[in-house]
């Protein structure tokens, strides 16, 4: 007897093989059996004519806050989304100063659109990241892992003089001890970003984008020496200059790990994707790696500007809702959209 089968859905496990038509069962929490399986169970859940699949993990994720009083995170797991990475774009609530709480409330406001009376509403009594870590502790209803951001350590080592000038010696040495510290109390890896877009709740650019180049590698060897870690990067919005380029594929090897980057495309026309990629290859060719991140929600006939720019579309994106779900429901609407799509990534898209 099993706990429960989950019933002729569509299995698409995750690890690259074709979604197939199979069954899956659970004992005490655990996948025991995939394909044809016999018996009963104590819950059994139909499936037809839906996906099964693991629980999403979703890279690139702003819950630092809103996991102090929402547990659920929401609406992640509304989506299908089991795991979140937190703390990215170089924003995150830990390490702490006293003296630093009204500016990264406020950073935190501005950059993620947080309502201030919630920011204001909860205790920010932690100091370290793993105090931080430890409130979260037994309190989520998702797993979740969060990166230290690069912003939040160059105020803490800098104070006001962090968004205006680059750091001396001494003080990137604080910066690396404050990010050593941090991983070993368990934060995932360090996010940061040299981009052109984000400001501070004063209107200054946050604190690294005024960062030296060599700020950014010294950080990046730290998370090297903590096994299992991650680099996440935001470069720039819209095509990427040459200096941040060579920047993330110098911070992938200094860590000795890939570099999540974001965001190709950065709702820019579709000819741009090919110039962003061009720091993949740049990255490999130094034997480093640099990976880019997509939005899935760009991949939607709802909204979006990806799939517009693809001639077969236009049709279906002049519909209203109701008739774009008509098109893409009519088997031979949908076959020229997929032969379109299959065209596109064939050529310059």
């Amino acid at each position: 007897m099993y706990d429960l089968i989950i019933r002729g859905g569509l299995v698409a496990d995750g690890t690259g093989t074709e979604p197939r038509r199979a069954d899956v069962a659970v004992t005490a929490g655990r996948i025991v059996a995939v394909g044809t399986v016999e018996g009963d169970a104590t819950r059994t859940i139909d499936a037809t004519g839906r996906v099964v699949a693991p629980g999403f993990i979703d890279v690139h994720t702003h819950y630092d806050a809103q996991a102090l009083w929402d547990g659920m995170l929401s609406p992640s797991p509304l989506h299908g989304v089991t795991t979140v990475i937190g703390g990215n774009c170089g924003f995150s609530v830990a390490p702490l100063a006293d003296a630093d709480v009204d500016y990264l409330r406020t950073l935190m406001a501005v950059v993620e659109g947080i309502p201030m009376s919630a920011l204001e509403g909860v205790d920010w009594s932690w100091r370290s990241f793993g105090d931080y870590l430890d409130r979260l502790d037994g309190h989520l209803g998702v797993n979740a892992a969060f990166l230290v951001g690069h912003s939040t350590l160059r105020r803490l080592a800098m104070g006001d003089d962090a968004v205006r000038r680059e750091a001396t010696d001494d003080e990137i040495a604080t910066m690396v001890a404050l990010l050593d510290a941090a991983l070993a109390d368990g934060a995932l890896g360090l996010s940061s970003g040299w981009d052109n877009v984000h400001t501070d709740g004063d209107g200054n650019p946050v604190p690294s984008r005024v960062a030296s180049a060599e700020e950014f590698v010294r950080l990046a060897e730290v998370v090297g020496r903590h096994p299992g870690t991650a680099l996440g990067f935001f470069p720039h919005m819209g095509e990427l200059p040459r200096d941040r380029m060579e920047l993330m594929a110098d911070m992938s090897l200094a860590a000795g790990r890939p570099l999540n980057w974001n965001l190709l495309g950065s709702m820019s026309p579709v000819e741009i994707y090919r110039q962003q990629l061009e720091a993949c290859d740049l990255a490999r060719s130094r034997g480093a790696r640099v990976v880019a991140l997509v939005l899935p929600d760009y991949l939607r006939l709802r909204a979006g500007n990806l799939l517009d720019t693809i001639p077969a579309f236009t049709a279906v994106f002049a519909l209203d809702e109701a008739g774009r779900r008509a098109a893409v429901a009519d088997p031979v609407t949908r076959a020229g959209l997929v032969a379109a799509i299959e065209e596109a990534a064939a050529g310059d898209y």
